[in-house]
């Protein structure tokens, strides 16, 4: 967990992990052999936002081989592709997990939360209940058409940059460099922090 530590950030909105938590998923980590470490991103703009987060992030943390470490605040997001006013506002946030599954099966896994919360995939950029998207599997790089890795957008969405830095401020998009340089590179306008949301890091 230290390497998630939030000290020196001057962002007042995000809280450091308990220390009673840390060591609980620390303990929880010798289930656990020879984990990789991985990032997701989760959006969802359709029905209770926020409940939808917290429970994409719990049947993730129930998935076998599968540890959630650390979990971002919450931002309120334009729609990605769309005009505006076009769609509701986004919820998203990102969280990372340590896990032994392999990219296909994390990503087979992500998909399946997608549709126990009735995700409709009709149109390219469409509103969603939720949408659980790798951005990043350790230092894997591949541009396998069923999963590109790391994610070939994520180095353009502040939506994915802003959370990620906020809970690894040294944290290394592969292939793109650091998450800080890539999101003063595209800014932060049309993402708003949330402070009055909070999801939590599963127990």
């Amino acid at each position: 967990m230290t390497a998630f530590s939030t000290k020196g950030q001057s962002d007042p909105t995000v809280q450091p992990v308990p220390a009673s938590v840390v060591e609980q998923v620390d303990a929880a980590d010798i289930t656990l052999s020879n984990p990789k470490r991985a990032v997701l991103s989760l959006g969802s703009n359709l029905g209770n936002r926020l409940e939808t987060l917290q429970g994409a992030i719990d049947a993730l943390e129930d998935t076998p081989g599968l540890r959630v470490k650390a979990v971002s605040p919450v931002y309120e997001t334009e729609p990605w592709g769309v005009a505006p006013g076009s769609q509701p506002s986004y919820f998203n946030a990102v969280i990372v997990v340590k896990t032994t599954l392999p990219p296909s099966s994390l990503l087979e896994r992500g998909q399946a939360i997608e549709e126990a919360f009735e995700r409709v995939r009709e149109e390219r950029w469409g509103p969603r209940t939720i949408d659980v998207d790798i951005v990043a599997y350790a230092d894997v790089v591949s541009d396998d058409p069923v999963l590109t890795l790391p994610h070939p957008r994520a180095h353009e969405r502040a939506f994915v940059l802003a959370p990620w830095h906020d809970i690894d401020p040294e944290a290394q998009l592969p292939g793109r460099g650091p998450v800080a340089d890539l999101l003063n590179g595209v800014g932060r306008e049309g993402i708003q922090p949330r402070p009055d949301l909070e999801l939590r890091l599963p127990e």
